[in-house]
Formats: C-alpha cells, sequence, structure tokens
C-alpha cells in the first residue's frame, strides 16, 4: 500500500520549522519520515536543519533529477528530494515542508495529497516576522495581505492554527495525520 504524502504549508514566520521539531519524535514512533529540505539559503542563517546549496549546486541537481518537487520564491530555490517517492512506494507516510505557490503542481503530482496548513493570527505573524528581521516593515505588511488572499482562495486542507502554545499545535497536528 502507497504511502501518505503531508504537505505542510504555511507563510514564512508561522512555525512551520518548530512545529516540525517538536513532532519530530512523535511522527517517527508512528514511522511518518519528515523529508530533509534542499535550500539555496546559506548554511549560517537561522532557521530548518535543510541542506544548504549554492544556486549553481541547486540548479545541477534540479536538472539531474534529484528533486520529486522544486521551486523558487523570495529569491531562494527550495527541493524535495525524489528519495520520498521511494519512501512512499514502500508504503511510508513522508511529511513535507511544502510551498503554498506550488500546491498545485503538487497536487498534481500527488493525487491522495494531505494538505495542512499552518497559520497564524496576522498580528501574531506581523510580530514574528518583525523580530526575525529578515524583512523591511512594508515587505512584511505586503507578505500579511498576500496570505490573507491565500488562506481565503483554498479548499480541501486542515487548517491548523499556530497562534498560541507550540504543544497544542502539535497535538492538533498528530490528531490530523491519525485520522
Amino acid at each position: 500500500m502507497e504511502g501518505r504524502l503531508i504537505y505542510l504549508i504555511g507563510p514564512s514566520g508561522s512555525g512551520k520549522d518548530s512545529v516540525l521539531d517538536a513532532a519530530r519524535e512523535a511522527l517517527a514512533k508512528r514511522g511518518v519520515r519528515i523529508a530533509r529540505r534542499v535550500i539555496t539559503r546559506s548554511a549560517e542563517a537561522v532557521g530548518e536543519s535543510a541542506e544548504a546549496v549554492t544556486h549553481d549546486e541547486f540548479d545541477r541537481l534540479e536538472r539531474a533529477g534529484a528533486f520529486a518537487m522544486s521551486w523558487r520564491a523570495n529569491e531562494l530555490a527550495y527541493g524535495i528530494p525524489i528519495q520520498i517517492d521511494q519512501w512512499l512506494a514502500a508504503g511510508e507516510d513522508v511529511l513535507v515542508n511544502g510551498s503554498r505557490g506550488y500546491l498545485e503542481r503538487a497536487r498534481q503530482r500527488y493525487p491522495d495529497l494531505l494538505v495542512v496548513l499552518l497559520s497564524v493570527r496576522p498580528e501574531v505573524l506581523r510580530q514574528r516576522l518583525l523580530k526575525r528581521n529578515r524583512e523591511t516593515p512594508e515587505q512584511i505588511e505586503a507578505r500579511l495581505a498576500r496570505n490573507a488572499r491565500f488562506e481565503d482562495s483554498l479548499d480541501e486542507l486542515f487548517l491548523l492554527d499556530n497562534s498560541g502554545d507550540l504543544q497544542e499545535t502539535v497535538d492538533k497536528l498528530l490528531r490530523i495525520i491519525d485520522r
């Protein structure tokens, strides 16, 4: 039996990496693998434990077919290793930190995709993004506006609010996966 692909999405600053880190052990006990992304962000950048590569190396890997999914956003390139297809074929569930912009293409490739949208109240997200200090206040406001439009346009997904306690969010994620 084919495994299930769990596609976690949410705006930058919603806490996807924190949720994944906090849920890692419980997910492993359920047999859910977390795919490690390949990103063209510097290794020193704060955030997820991704594999950092140069833009040239990313392009080479992409041309070689190393990714099951790949996209560009915010001047970075992101890839999900092709290895997830082997895990899924072996009947393992796989969770990926995906992209909202790539969602439709992901659904085409993986029609049984379980989509989980991590959301955060706008005022909480604004504070997280300001604290992170990667973008100007104007860029943050534009990001918040895009996020509101995106959430209004979606269907067939599980909405997971991460505005409060991290453990509550993790517990809700696990309940979604256990369905």
